[in-house]
């Protein structure tokens, strides 16, 4: 008797991903060195069942396969480009990090102090470059008709709630940055955070509109478990995955490289599972983020000379949960933001601590990432493992999506 359909898709992925395994008996097939096989299996499973999907789905099309990657390369070079420019800009004008008070953030203070004056605003490259590219080819388009409407990623139906929401998101990040800046605001300046959460939800609230009216969308996906349509409820639901990343991802920007590259592997992500349901503009998108990214983080790690700020995580964290969203997992976003909710959780942990218990903390600094900082790690550590982290949840999320879709 013969598998059924979805089942015999399946194990026919799990063939392909186990000869991919075998093969890298002989050596790695990112680096070449037999002795880096094992540390690369995970990556090399994931592309081998997804090398194998594409196979079985008979997707062929060498455009559809190239131009994502080909996107990414542009706006790579845009951003490496470009941030060294924006980065004399920012000192120019001083526009540099400043550090919390030792009386508002002993911690803070303690381990961050000799940071302050970095320039920040630094996610203007990301989101600028993003948009330079969507609105080039959009005009070529205009201009030329195809091949450029082809290469073209501007379409109602994917990518326009996610970036006019990252504009949106990213001016009310670039005030914040200002603020902070010119010390105007409570606790060293900045946006007090009822008004950035206010934000948030007006944000959200565009979105959740135009889902809901524009789209025509209100069905939420259980993953392995179904679809149901739920109505006006969807709204609700929008508004607070929207909410809940845009909040997690500006708590988890707080050392050298850590946002940037949890978020990479989380858009990397999505741009798989973008392509795999069709949704090729989507994909683009999440594409030409991933290059922006790369290109900063080379700026962003580690002594860092610039920060994204919260134009940047804002920004970012709206744009991710929009496009979870639009692919219908916004579910599998716990698994593969998982970082970003650990931190969140932290923060909400510790205030609920020092309320309930006479403001006895549960760490000794919130979010996560400073606790392991007081306790003696240092910010290398915690940034390369926190990527380690969101890599590899990255790609048993994409797995469970893909499998979910068969």
């Amino acid at each position: 008797m013969g598998l059924p359909s979805s089942v015999g898709l399946v194990w026919s992925h799990i063939v392909g991903c186990c000869a991919g395994i075998r093969y890298l008996s002989s050596g790695c097939v990112f680096c070449l060195e037999p002795a880096c096989a094992s540390g690369c299996v995970g990556i090399s499973l994931v592309c081998c069942f997804v090398l194998s999907y594409l196979h079985k789905c008979m997707i062929y099309d060498p455009f559809m396969i190239a131009w994502p990657l080909v996107i990414a390369a542009l706006t790579f070079f845009l951003s490496a480009l470009f941030t060294p420019v924006l980065i004399r800009i920012l000192r120019k004008f001083k526009m540099g990090k400043t550090i919390r008070d030792a009386s508002v953030a002993p911690v803070m203070a303690a381990m961050h102090g000799k940071k302050a004056g970095t320039p920040t605003m630094g996610g203007i490259v990301i989101w600028g470059t993003v948009l330079v590219v969507v609105l080039g080819l959009a005009s070529l388009c205009g201009l030329f008709g195809e091949p450029w409407c082809r290469a073209s990623f501007l379409s109602r139906g994917q990518t326009w709630l996610p970036i006019g929401l990252m504009i949106g998101a990213a001016l009310i990040g670039l005030l914040d940055d200002y603020l902070n800046i010119r010390r105007v605001g409570p606790k060293g300046g900045g946006l007090r955070e009822r008004h950035r959460l206010l934000s948030y939800g007006l944000i959200a609230v565009v979105g959740a509109w135009w889902f809901y009216t524009k789209l025509q969308w209100d069905q939420l996906h259980i993953p392995f478990v179904g679809t149901y349509e739920i109505g006006f409820w969807y709204v609700l639901f929008f508004i607070l995955v929207i909410i809940a990343i845009s909040h997690s991802v500006n708590v988890t920007d707080g050392l050298d490289g850590l946002a940037g590259g949890t978020l990479l592997s989380a858009f990397i992500a999505y741009a798989i599972i973008a392509w795999s349901q069709g949704r090729f503009d989507l994909a683009v998108l999440c594409a030409a983020i991933v290059g922006a990214l790369i290109g900063f983080l080379w700026f962003n790690v580690n002594p860092a000379d610039i920060f994204m700020g919260d134009t940047g995580a804002m920004s970012l964290g709206t744009v991710l949960g929009v496009v979870a969203l639009m692919t219908n997992q916004p579910l599998l976003l716990i698994l593969i933001g998982l970082p970003f909710v650990i931190e969140s959780l932290s923060v909400i942990f510790q205030v609920t601590s020092k309320k309930l218990r006479n403001g006895k903390k549960l760490l000794k600094s919130a979010p996560l990432h400073h606790h392991l900082e007081a306790i003696g790690w240092s910010e290398p550590r915690i940034v390369m493992r926190f990527w380690l982290m969101s890599f590899v949840l990255a790609g048993v999320g994409v797995v469970l999506a893909l499998i979910d879709a068969v």
